[in-house]
Protein backbone atom coordinates (compact mmCIF):
# COMPACT_ATOMS: atom_id res chain seq x y z
CA UNK A 1 0.00 0.00 0.00
CA UNK A 2 0.97 3.27 -0.50
CA UNK A 3 1.29 5.31 2.48
CA UNK A 4 2.11 9.14 3.69
CA UNK A 5 3.38 9.54 7.20
CA UNK A 6 3.37 13.51 8.18
CA UNK A 7 5.28 14.05 11.45
CA UNK A 8 8.67 11.95 10.14
CA UNK A 9 10.94 14.81 11.76
CA UNK A 10 9.18 13.57 14.81
CA UNK A 11 9.46 10.88 17.65
CA UNK A 12 6.59 8.57 16.31
CA UNK A 13 6.98 9.34 12.79
CA UNK A 14 10.44 9.24 12.40
CA UNK A 15 10.32 5.47 13.47
CA UNK A 16 7.49 4.41 11.96
CA UNK A 17 8.53 5.77 8.23
CA UNK A 18 11.43 2.62 7.88
CA UNK A 19 8.67 -0.28 9.81
CA UNK A 20 6.40 0.90 7.20
CA UNK A 21 8.91 0.15 4.55
CA UNK A 22 9.93 -3.05 6.21
CA UNK A 23 6.34 -4.12 5.91
CA UNK A 24 6.33 -3.96 2.65
CA UNK A 25 4.89 -0.98 1.98
CA UNK A 26 5.52 2.29 -0.30
CA UNK A 27 6.13 5.50 1.95
CA UNK A 28 5.61 9.29 1.16
CA UNK A 29 6.60 11.62 3.95
CA UNK A 30 5.75 15.16 4.13
CA UNK A 31 8.02 17.43 5.57
CA UNK A 32 7.92 21.50 5.77
CA UNK A 33 11.62 21.75 4.89
CA UNK A 34 12.59 17.92 3.46
CA UNK A 35 16.39 18.94 4.66
CA UNK A 36 15.45 17.63 7.82
CA UNK A 37 14.91 14.28 6.36
CA UNK A 38 18.09 14.06 4.31
CA UNK A 39 20.51 12.51 7.19
CA UNK A 40 17.99 9.84 8.36
CA UNK A 41 19.33 6.39 7.72
CA UNK A 42 16.57 5.66 5.31
CA UNK A 43 15.94 8.97 3.57
CA UNK A 44 16.69 6.99 0.40
CA UNK A 45 13.86 4.61 0.79
CA UNK A 46 10.84 6.96 0.80
CA UNK A 47 9.71 9.53 -1.28
CA UNK A 48 9.96 12.99 0.37
CA UNK A 49 7.95 15.97 -0.58
CA UNK A 50 7.53 19.39 0.96
CA UNK A 51 4.03 20.66 2.32
CA UNK A 52 2.78 22.33 5.42
CA UNK A 53 -1.06 21.56 6.94
CA UNK A 54 -1.36 24.77 7.95
CA UNK A 55 -1.23 25.60 4.07
CA UNK A 56 -4.24 23.67 2.32
CA UNK A 57 -2.87 24.50 -0.71
CA UNK A 58 0.49 22.48 -0.16
CA UNK A 59 -1.59 18.99 0.14
CA UNK A 60 -2.82 17.89 -2.91
CA UNK A 61 0.85 16.25 -4.27
CA UNK A 62 1.28 14.71 -0.85
CA UNK A 63 -2.08 12.83 -0.75
CA UNK A 64 -2.44 11.95 -4.71
CA UNK A 65 -2.43 8.35 -5.02
CA UNK A 66 -2.64 7.50 -1.37
CA UNK A 67 -3.76 4.47 0.25
CA UNK A 68 -3.53 5.34 4.35
CA UNK A 69 -2.44 8.58 5.93
CA UNK A 70 -0.97 8.92 9.25
CA UNK A 71 -1.74 11.95 11.12
CA UNK A 72 1.30 11.99 13.71
CA UNK A 73 2.29 15.54 13.82
CA UNK A 74 1.28 18.13 17.24
CA UNK A 75 2.34 21.76 17.87
CA UNK A 76 2.99 21.33 22.04
CA UNK A 77 5.41 23.70 22.94
CA UNK A 78 3.24 26.30 21.01
CA UNK A 79 1.00 28.63 23.32
CA UNK A 80 -1.50 28.01 20.53
CA UNK A 81 -0.81 24.48 19.93
CA UNK A 82 -4.13 23.62 20.32
CA UNK A 83 -5.62 26.52 17.24
CA UNK A 84 -2.96 25.21 15.55
CA UNK A 85 -3.35 21.78 15.48
CA UNK A 86 -6.97 21.96 15.50
CA UNK A 87 -6.33 23.68 11.60
CA UNK A 88 -3.73 21.20 10.96
CA UNK A 89 -6.29 17.94 11.25
CA UNK A 90 -8.91 19.98 9.32
CA UNK A 91 -6.94 20.47 6.52
CA UNK A 92 -5.35 16.97 6.60
CA UNK A 93 -9.05 15.51 6.61
CA UNK A 94 -9.91 17.91 3.82
CA UNK A 95 -6.54 16.54 1.51
CA UNK A 96 -7.55 13.11 3.02
CA UNK A 97 -10.94 13.61 1.35
CA UNK A 98 -10.53 14.93 -1.49
CA UNK A 99 -7.49 12.61 -2.52
CA UNK A 100 -9.72 9.59 -2.45
CA UNK A 101 -8.02 8.09 0.78
CA UNK A 102 -8.76 4.31 2.25
CA UNK A 103 -7.71 5.02 5.87
CA UNK A 104 -6.27 7.70 8.02
CA UNK A 105 -4.80 6.93 11.52
CA UNK A 106 -4.11 9.02 14.62
CA UNK A 107 -1.76 8.73 17.29
CA UNK A 108 -3.62 10.49 20.32
CA UNK A 109 -3.83 10.66 23.89
CA UNK A 110 -5.68 9.37 26.47
CA UNK A 111 -9.73 9.99 26.36
CA UNK A 112 -9.94 12.34 29.50
CA UNK A 113 -12.49 11.36 31.56
CA UNK A 114 -13.84 11.51 35.29
CA UNK A 115 -12.03 9.00 37.72
CA UNK A 116 -13.81 5.74 37.20
CA UNK A 117 -15.02 3.29 39.47
CA UNK A 118 -14.19 -0.16 39.07
CA UNK A 119 -17.40 -1.21 36.73
CA UNK A 120 -16.96 1.89 34.43
CA UNK A 121 -16.48 0.96 30.81
CA UNK A 122 -14.98 4.03 28.73
CA UNK A 123 -16.83 3.85 25.09
CA UNK A 124 -14.90 3.70 21.93
CA UNK A 125 -15.70 7.33 21.52
CA UNK A 126 -17.01 10.42 23.70
CA UNK A 127 -17.89 13.76 22.90
CA UNK A 128 -16.84 17.08 23.45
CA UNK A 129 -19.18 17.33 26.71
CA UNK A 130 -17.76 14.74 28.31
CA UNK A 131 -14.37 16.30 28.61
CA UNK A 132 -15.32 19.50 30.90
CA UNK A 133 -12.42 19.61 33.22
CA UNK A 134 -9.73 18.45 31.13
CA UNK A 135 -6.15 19.63 30.85
CA UNK A 136 -5.94 21.54 27.46
CA UNK A 137 -3.07 19.00 26.14
CA UNK A 138 -5.71 15.88 26.59
CA UNK A 139 -8.53 18.36 24.91
CA UNK A 140 -6.70 18.99 22.19
CA UNK A 141 -5.66 15.47 21.29
CA UNK A 142 -9.48 14.52 21.40
CA UNK A 143 -10.50 17.18 19.65
CA UNK A 144 -7.79 16.01 16.51
CA UNK A 145 -9.62 12.72 16.81
CA UNK A 146 -12.86 14.27 16.57
CA UNK A 147 -11.98 15.97 13.10
CA UNK A 148 -10.72 13.08 11.75
CA UNK A 149 -13.23 10.59 12.71
CA UNK A 150 -15.67 12.91 11.19
CA UNK A 151 -13.87 13.10 7.61
CA UNK A 152 -15.73 10.41 5.84
CA UNK A 153 -12.51 8.70 5.73
CA UNK A 154 -12.25 5.50 7.72
CA UNK A 155 -10.43 6.45 10.55
CA UNK A 156 -8.35 4.45 13.90
CA UNK A 157 -7.77 6.58 16.86
CA UNK A 158 -4.50 4.66 18.84
CA UNK A 159 -4.99 6.35 22.17
CA UNK A 160 -1.68 6.02 24.70
CA UNK A 161 -0.71 7.41 27.61
CA UNK A 162 2.90 6.97 28.18
CA UNK A 163 5.36 5.86 25.90
CA UNK A 164 8.10 4.13 27.22
CA UNK A 165 11.18 4.28 25.03
CA UNK A 166 14.56 5.97 24.20
CA UNK A 167 14.32 9.73 23.63
CA UNK A 168 10.99 10.03 24.15
CA UNK A 169 9.55 13.09 26.49
CA UNK A 170 7.49 10.40 28.72
CA UNK A 171 10.12 8.19 29.11
CA UNK A 172 13.21 11.64 29.33
CA UNK A 173 11.17 12.95 31.88
CA UNK A 174 10.33 9.71 34.37
CA UNK A 175 14.19 8.92 33.88
CA UNK A 176 15.44 12.36 34.93
CA UNK A 177 13.49 12.95 37.89
CA UNK A 178 14.14 8.98 39.08
CA UNK A 179 17.78 10.08 38.64
CA UNK A 180 18.29 13.00 39.75
CA UNK A 181 16.49 13.03 42.77
CA UNK A 182 17.09 10.21 45.49
CA UNK A 183 14.83 11.61 47.66
CA UNK A 184 11.89 14.40 46.07
CA UNK A 185 8.59 15.95 47.66
CA UNK A 186 6.25 15.17 44.55
CA UNK A 187 2.37 16.33 43.70
CA UNK A 188 -0.57 14.27 44.27
CA UNK A 189 -0.79 13.54 40.73
CA UNK A 190 1.93 10.66 41.37
CA UNK A 191 -0.64 8.88 42.97
CA UNK A 192 -2.94 8.83 39.56
CA UNK A 193 -2.69 5.54 37.75
CA UNK A 194 -0.73 4.56 34.29
CA UNK A 195 -0.81 2.14 31.67
CA UNK A 196 2.51 2.84 30.01
CA UNK A 197 3.59 1.28 26.85
CA UNK A 198 6.56 -0.01 25.23
CA UNK A 199 7.29 2.38 21.54
CA UNK A 200 7.72 -0.67 20.02
CA UNK A 201 3.83 -1.90 21.01
CA UNK A 202 3.10 1.16 19.90
CA UNK A 203 4.71 1.25 15.87
CA UNK A 204 3.64 -2.62 16.19
CA UNK A 205 -0.47 -1.05 16.65
CA UNK A 206 0.37 1.50 14.07
CA UNK A 207 1.88 -0.28 10.89
CA UNK A 208 -0.91 -3.16 11.42
CA UNK A 209 -3.53 -0.56 11.62
CA UNK A 210 -2.96 0.26 8.00
CA UNK A 211 -4.44 -3.30 7.28
CA UNK A 212 -7.49 -2.97 9.31
CA UNK A 213 -11.03 -4.14 7.58
CA UNK A 214 -12.35 -0.28 6.27
CA UNK A 215 -15.34 -0.71 8.05
CA UNK A 216 -13.54 0.09 11.33
CA UNK A 217 -13.89 3.81 12.36
CA UNK A 218 -13.09 4.19 15.62
CA UNK A 219 -10.54 4.76 18.59
CA UNK A 220 -8.69 2.25 20.72
CA UNK A 221 -7.12 2.41 23.76
CA UNK A 222 -3.16 1.02 23.82
CA UNK A 223 -1.68 0.10 27.02
CA UNK A 224 1.20 -2.41 27.97
CA UNK A 225 0.67 -5.16 30.39
CA UNK A 226 0.89 -3.14 33.73
CA UNK A 227 -0.84 -0.61 35.48
CA UNK A 228 0.72 1.49 37.90
CA UNK A 229 0.82 4.79 39.23
CA UNK A 230 4.00 7.53 38.36
CA UNK A 231 4.76 6.96 41.73
CA UNK A 232 5.63 3.43 41.25
CA UNK A 233 7.14 3.60 37.70
CA UNK A 234 9.71 5.69 39.05
CA UNK A 235 10.29 3.39 42.06
CA UNK A 236 10.19 0.10 39.22
CA UNK A 237 12.91 2.60 36.82
CA UNK A 238 15.38 3.12 39.64
CA UNK A 239 15.29 -0.72 40.70
CA UNK A 240 15.82 -1.62 36.78
CA UNK A 241 18.25 0.69 36.34
CA UNK A 242 20.10 -0.32 39.30
CA UNK A 243 19.32 2.36 41.40
CA UNK A 244 19.01 2.68 45.25
CA UNK A 245 14.73 2.97 46.68
CA UNK A 246 13.65 6.41 45.82
CA UNK A 247 12.01 8.10 48.71
CA UNK A 248 8.85 9.76 47.66
CA UNK A 249 6.61 12.35 49.38
CA UNK A 250 3.43 13.61 47.51
CA UNK A 251 2.82 17.24 49.08
CA UNK A 252 -0.70 19.30 48.11
CA UNK A 253 1.05 22.17 48.00
CA UNK A 254 2.20 21.05 44.57
CA UNK A 255 -0.27 22.30 41.68
CA UNK A 256 0.34 20.89 38.16
CA UNK A 257 1.85 24.87 37.39
CA UNK A 258 3.91 24.69 40.03
CA UNK A 259 5.34 20.77 39.61
CA UNK A 260 5.50 21.51 35.41
CA UNK A 261 8.25 24.19 36.25
CA UNK A 262 10.00 21.46 38.90
CA UNK A 263 10.24 19.24 36.06
CA UNK A 264 11.79 21.66 33.72
CA UNK A 265 14.40 22.92 36.26
CA UNK A 266 15.00 18.67 36.85
CA UNK A 267 14.67 17.14 33.14
CA UNK A 268 15.86 18.57 29.60
CA UNK A 269 11.99 18.56 28.28
CA UNK A 270 11.34 22.50 28.48
CA UNK A 271 8.26 24.01 30.81
CA UNK A 272 6.93 25.06 26.92
CA UNK A 273 6.25 21.19 27.15
CA UNK A 274 6.42 19.93 30.69
CA UNK A 275 3.99 22.25 31.21
CA UNK A 276 0.67 20.49 28.90
CA UNK A 277 2.49 17.13 29.92
CA UNK A 278 1.77 17.42 33.49
CA UNK A 279 -0.95 19.06 33.41
CA UNK A 280 -2.43 15.38 31.57
CA UNK A 281 -1.14 13.41 34.54
CA UNK A 282 -3.59 14.89 36.98
CA UNK A 283 -6.28 12.41 34.98
CA UNK A 284 -6.07 8.51 35.21
CA UNK A 285 -5.03 7.06 32.03
CA UNK A 286 -5.66 3.73 32.12
CA UNK A 287 -7.67 1.50 29.09
CA UNK A 288 -11.21 0.29 29.69
CA UNK A 289 -11.50 -1.64 26.54
CA UNK A 290 -8.90 -3.73 24.54
CA UNK A 291 -10.47 -4.28 21.79
CA UNK A 292 -7.39 -3.27 19.38
CA UNK A 293 -6.36 -7.51 20.21
CA UNK A 294 -9.39 -8.47 18.39
CA UNK A 295 -7.06 -7.02 15.05
CA UNK A 296 -4.20 -7.39 16.31
CA UNK A 297 -3.24 -9.93 18.13
CA UNK A 298 -0.13 -10.66 19.96
CA UNK A 299 1.61 -9.67 23.66
CA UNK A 300 2.60 -6.40 24.96
CA UNK A 301 5.93 -5.96 26.81
CA UNK A 302 5.70 -5.03 30.53
CA UNK A 303 7.03 -2.20 32.31
CA UNK A 304 9.97 -3.20 33.11
CA UNK A 305 11.08 -4.63 30.13
CA UNK A 306 10.27 -1.50 28.03
CA UNK A 307 12.34 0.68 30.47
CA UNK A 308 15.43 -2.19 29.99
CA UNK A 309 15.35 -2.19 26.11
CA UNK A 310 15.10 1.49 26.26
CA UNK A 311 17.97 1.96 28.57
CA UNK A 312 20.00 -0.40 26.50
CA UNK A 313 19.35 1.64 23.26
CA UNK A 314 20.94 4.46 25.47
CA UNK A 315 23.77 2.82 26.70
CA UNK A 316 24.55 1.70 22.77
CA UNK A 317 24.14 5.02 21.70
CA UNK A 318 20.85 3.48 19.34
CA UNK A 319 18.63 6.08 19.81
CA UNK A 320 16.46 6.66 16.33
CA UNK A 321 14.67 9.63 17.65
CA UNK A 322 14.07 12.00 20.09
CA UNK A 323 11.49 14.12 21.84
CA UNK A 324 13.36 17.46 21.00
CA UNK A 325 13.74 16.49 16.97
CA UNK A 326 10.56 17.99 16.27
CA UNK A 327 10.57 21.12 18.43
CA UNK A 328 12.13 24.26 16.95
CA UNK A 329 10.98 27.25 17.32
CA UNK A 330 9.12 28.72 13.80
CA UNK A 331 10.20 31.81 14.09
CA UNK A 332 13.95 30.74 14.14
CA UNK A 333 13.52 28.68 11.58
CA UNK A 334 14.83 31.05 8.76
CA UNK A 335 18.55 30.16 7.44
CA UNK A 336 21.75 31.59 7.79
CA UNK A 337 21.50 34.25 5.12
CA UNK A 338 24.42 34.39 2.97
CA UNK A 339 27.50 36.47 3.04
CA UNK A 340 26.28 39.34 1.18
CA UNK A 341 23.00 39.88 2.73
CA UNK A 342 24.15 40.20 6.41
CA UNK A 343 27.92 41.38 5.65
CA UNK A 344 26.74 44.83 5.36
CA UNK A 345 23.37 45.17 7.30
CA UNK A 346 22.97 45.11 11.06
CA UNK A 347 24.56 42.40 12.08
CA UNK A 348 27.76 41.35 15.06
CA UNK A 349 30.16 38.80 13.65
CA UNK A 350 32.77 36.52 15.99
CA UNK A 351 35.19 35.39 13.66
CA UNK A 352 38.04 32.82 14.71
CA UNK A 353 40.81 30.75 13.12
CA UNK A 354 43.60 28.19 14.28
CA UNK A 355 45.89 26.21 12.52
CA UNK A 356 45.84 22.43 14.19
CA UNK A 357 48.87 19.98 14.24
CA UNK A 358 46.20 17.49 12.87
CA UNK A 359 44.86 15.91 9.83
CA UNK A 360 40.91 17.13 8.78
CA UNK A 361 39.49 13.59 9.51
CA UNK A 362 40.63 13.86 13.61
CA UNK A 363 39.45 18.11 14.03
CA UNK A 364 35.99 16.87 12.30
CA UNK A 365 35.63 14.43 15.07
CA UNK A 366 35.93 16.70 17.64
CA UNK A 367 33.61 19.16 16.06
CA UNK A 368 30.85 16.55 15.38
CA UNK A 369 31.42 15.80 18.66
CA UNK A 370 29.87 19.08 20.32
CA UNK A 371 27.43 19.18 23.07
CA UNK A 372 25.86 17.23 25.18
CA UNK A 373 28.27 14.77 27.86
CA UNK A 374 31.56 16.63 25.50
CA UNK A 375 30.45 20.05 26.61
CA UNK A 376 31.09 23.24 24.53
CA UNK A 377 35.15 23.15 25.07
CA UNK A 378 35.21 26.81 27.35
CA UNK A 379 33.70 28.59 30.46
CA UNK A 380 31.85 25.35 31.66
CA UNK A 381 29.95 27.98 34.14
CA UNK A 382 29.62 30.38 31.65
CA UNK A 383 27.44 27.79 29.29
CA UNK A 384 25.70 26.52 32.69
CA UNK A 385 24.78 30.14 33.92
CA UNK A 386 23.02 31.05 30.33
CA UNK A 387 21.11 27.52 30.00
CA UNK A 388 19.72 27.97 33.11
CA UNK A 389 18.39 31.38 32.56
CA UNK A 390 17.37 30.69 29.48
CA UNK A 391 14.97 27.81 31.64
CA UNK A 392 13.75 29.94 33.84
CA UNK A 393 12.45 32.00 30.73
CA UNK A 394 11.03 29.06 29.70
CA UNK A 395 13.61 28.25 26.78
CA UNK A 396 15.23 25.07 26.39
CA UNK A 397 18.34 25.89 28.23
CA UNK A 398 21.26 23.33 27.98
CA UNK A 399 19.60 20.26 28.91
CA UNK A 400 18.86 18.58 25.57
CA UNK A 401 21.90 16.94 25.10
CA UNK A 402 22.19 14.91 22.02
CA UNK A 403 20.83 12.39 20.35
CA UNK A 404 24.23 10.32 19.41
CA UNK A 405 27.49 10.94 21.41
CA UNK A 406 29.89 10.75 17.61
CA UNK A 407 26.99 11.62 15.04
CA UNK A 408 24.46 14.40 14.05
CA UNK A 409 21.86 14.78 11.71
CA UNK A 410 20.75 18.05 10.13
CA UNK A 411 17.51 19.02 11.94
CA UNK A 412 17.93 17.60 15.47
CA UNK A 413 18.44 18.84 18.93
CA UNK A 414 21.96 19.87 19.89
CA UNK A 415 21.52 21.55 23.92
CA UNK A 416 19.93 24.90 23.12
CA UNK A 417 20.99 24.88 19.28
CA UNK A 418 19.39 22.89 16.01
CA UNK A 419 21.54 21.38 13.52
CA UNK A 420 20.70 23.79 10.37
CA UNK A 421 23.18 22.08 7.92
CA UNK A 422 26.07 19.39 7.99
CA UNK A 423 28.41 18.19 5.52
CA UNK A 424 30.41 15.56 6.88
CA UNK A 425 34.26 16.31 7.04
CA UNK A 426 34.05 20.08 6.47
CA UNK A 427 30.96 22.37 7.82
CA UNK A 428 28.75 22.39 10.84
CA UNK A 429 26.39 24.62 11.45
CA UNK A 430 24.06 25.32 14.72
CA UNK A 431 21.03 27.88 14.86
CA UNK A 432 20.30 28.72 18.23
CA UNK A 433 16.98 28.21 20.17
CA UNK A 434 17.36 30.61 22.86
CA UNK A 435 15.04 32.97 23.82
CA UNK A 436 17.00 35.48 22.65
CA UNK A 437 15.81 39.32 20.79
CA UNK A 438 17.43 37.97 17.83
CA UNK A 439 18.29 35.09 15.37
CA UNK A 440 22.10 33.75 16.30
CA UNK A 441 24.09 30.66 14.63
CA UNK A 442 27.59 29.27 15.37
CA UNK A 443 29.75 27.65 12.46
CA UNK A 444 32.35 25.89 12.46
CA UNK A 445 34.62 24.41 9.43
CA UNK A 446 37.60 22.40 8.88
CA UNK A 447 39.97 22.41 6.06
CA UNK A 448 43.21 21.36 4.79
CA UNK A 449 46.14 23.46 5.09
CA UNK A 450 47.41 24.23 2.06
CA UNK A 451 50.71 24.55 3.51
CA UNK A 452 50.95 21.19 4.89
CA UNK A 453 48.79 18.49 4.29
CA UNK A 454 49.29 16.63 7.91
CA UNK A 455 47.92 19.73 9.41
CA UNK A 456 44.10 21.50 9.46
CA UNK A 457 42.46 24.63 9.27
CA UNK A 458 39.68 25.04 12.53
CA UNK A 459 37.41 28.33 11.50
CA UNK A 460 34.47 29.06 14.30
CA UNK A 461 32.01 31.70 12.82
CA UNK A 462 29.15 33.15 16.00
CA UNK A 463 26.72 35.44 13.74
CA UNK A 464 24.30 37.65 15.65
CA UNK A 465 21.37 39.38 14.06
CA UNK A 466 19.84 41.43 16.61
CA UNK A 467 15.88 42.24 16.63
CA UNK A 468 15.26 45.74 17.78
CA UNK A 469 17.31 47.85 20.31
CA UNK A 470 17.07 45.11 22.72
CA UNK A 471 18.99 42.82 20.24
CA UNK A 472 21.96 45.43 20.19
CA UNK A 473 21.72 45.72 23.88
CA UNK A 474 21.20 41.86 24.01
CA UNK A 475 24.69 41.61 22.36
CA UNK A 476 26.19 44.67 24.16
CA UNK A 477 25.61 42.84 27.62
CA UNK A 478 27.22 39.52 26.55
CA UNK A 479 30.25 40.66 24.60
CA UNK A 480 32.17 40.78 27.26
CA UNK A 481 32.25 37.11 27.89
CA UNK A 482 31.70 36.15 24.09
CA UNK A 483 36.16 36.55 24.29
CA UNK A 484 36.59 34.30 26.47
CA UNK A 485 34.02 31.57 25.28
CA UNK A 486 34.62 31.87 22.18
CA UNK A 487 38.22 32.08 21.87
CA UNK A 488 38.31 29.26 24.63
CA UNK A 489 36.27 27.08 21.99
CA UNK A 490 38.43 28.05 18.92
CA UNK A 491 41.73 26.88 21.40
CA UNK A 492 39.80 23.70 22.84
CA UNK A 493 39.05 22.10 20.04
CA UNK A 494 42.16 22.55 18.08
CA UNK A 495 44.27 20.75 21.15
CA UNK A 496 41.91 17.98 21.68
CA UNK A 497 42.05 17.38 17.69
CA UNK A 498 46.03 17.01 18.29
CA UNK A 499 45.72 14.73 21.30
CA UNK A 500 43.28 12.57 19.42
CA UNK A 501 45.71 12.66 16.42
CA UNK A 502 48.79 11.55 18.74
CA UNK A 503 46.77 9.12 20.39
CA UNK A 504 45.66 7.45 17.64
CA UNK A 505 48.94 7.73 16.02
CA UNK A 506 50.42 6.13 19.40
CA UNK A 507 48.13 3.10 18.93
CA UNK A 508 48.68 2.72 15.44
Amino acid sequence: MRCLVTGATGYIGGRLAPRLVEAGHTVRCLARDPRRLRDAPWAGRVEIVQGDLGEPGTLAAAFADVDVAYFLVHSLGHRDFERRDRAAATNFAAAARAAGVRRIVYLGGPEPHALPGPADRRPTHRSAAGREGASAHLRSRAEVADILLASQVPTVVLRAAVIIGSGSASFEMLRYLTERLPAMITPRWVGNRVQPIAVRDVLRYLVAAADLPAEVNRGFDIGGADVLTYADMMRRYARVAGLRRRIIVPVRLLTPKLSAYWVGLVTPVPNAIARPLVASLIHEAVGHEHDITGYVPGEVLGFDEAVRLALAKIKDADVETRWSGASGRDAAAEPLPSDPEWSGGDNYVDLRRRSVRAPVAALWRVIESVGGEHGWYSFPLAWSVRGWLDRLAGGVGLHRGRRDRHRLRVGEALDWWRVEEIEPGRLLRLRAELKVPGRAWLEMTAAPDPADPGRSVYRQRAVFLPRGLAGHAYWAGVLPFHGIVFSGMARNIARDAEQLHAREGAGG
